[in-house]
């Protein structure tokens, strides 16, 4: 028995550092602690830092920060009887542990109940919705944001009072059409497009027509501008070669008139294929046939 003194003091130690172990337990920043006894919740720890239990009880930790599920892609049927393909993504996390534990225990089974929640969600909003409000070529159009931002509140609200879990987002990753109806809707799509595309080349022929109307417009009014400017000039000319050939009348009639008979005889008789026929007492040629006497 003596013998076994010596190991007293080591197995006291040995009890008393176990204890510590059981009495204290840390929590980090990104989690909180349940602690339960014989199982049962007692309480929640969410400070992070040294805290203390009793050794009896146990200490279980749960990581409070967010985490990332994928449902698997669904079909869903919108209000005007379309069927539409989407896959999403739900960012959750732990809100009550208490709750949590009581209900689904474990992350994987806490991701099954969501599929359930967010799936008739899903199913009853997209029910209320067109497609055209979920696929449009217009972004002023899509009514997605607003869809899955009631979808989020209502998933948070159900997760949360269930299972104690918080849902922060529900978005769509891609949503795509059932096979069979792709060429069906990729039509229609392709007609809106020429429609759009026949109303833009109206839009410019009409516009066309406009700009080419005004260009006719200015440019009947550049031409009456320019031809009365022209008559101006004309006039101004003519009467100004009036004037001149007044001027030299004036001064020295013979002369002038010998001028001009001389004028006449060039632009007559300038070609040699021209034959004039005319009188010998002509006015014309006076100056022809009477010489230096006609001319003075």
């Amino acid at each position: 028995m003596e013998r076994y003194k010596k190991y007293v003091p080591a197995a006291l130690a040995a009890l008393l550092a176990l204890l510590l172990a059981r009495t204290f337990f840390s929590v980090r920043e990104t989690e909180f602690v349940l602690v339960t006894q014989f199982g049962k919740p007692v309480y929640t720890v969410t400070e992070p830092g040294l805290h203390v239990k009793w050794f009896f009880r146990s200490a279980t930790y749960f990581d409070r920060r967010l985490r990332i599920y994928n449902p698997r892609p669904s079909e869903f049927l919108t209000r005007d009887k379309k069927n539409l393909v989407i896959e999403c993504y739900v960012a959750w996390q732990i809100a009550d542990p208490k709750t949590f534990v009581q209900t689904v225990g474990d992350p994987v089974a806490a991701e099954m109940r969501l599929h359930d929640i967010i799936w008739s969600s899903l199913a009853a909003a997209v029910g209320t919705h067109d497609m055209d409000a979920l696929i449009a070529p217009s972004p002023q159009a899509v009514r997605t944001q607003d869809m899955l931002d009631e979808v989020t509140q209502l998933t948070d609200a159900r997760a949360l009072e269930r299972y104690g879990i918080r849902v922060a987002d529900v978005r769509i990753k891609r949503l795509n059409l059932p096979e069979q109806n792709k060429q069906s809707v990729y039509a229609r799509m392709r007609a809106e497009r020429e429609r759009i595309a026949r109303r833009y080349r109206a839009e410019g022929e009409e516009q066309a027509l406009k700009i080419r109307a005004d260009a006719d417009r200015q440019k009947q009014e550049i031409l009456s501008a320019a031809y009365k400017q022209a008559e101006e000039i004309k006039g101004q000319g003519d009467a100004e070669a009036t004037r001149i050939y007044s001027n030299a009348y004036s001064r020295n009639p013979a002369f002038y008139k010998l001028l001009r008979t001389l004028e006449a005889y060039k632009k007559i008789f300038g070609d040699d294929k021209t034959t004039a026929i005319l009188s010998s007492d002509s006015e014309l040629l006076k100056v022809m046939m009477e010489g230096e006497r006609a001319a003075r």
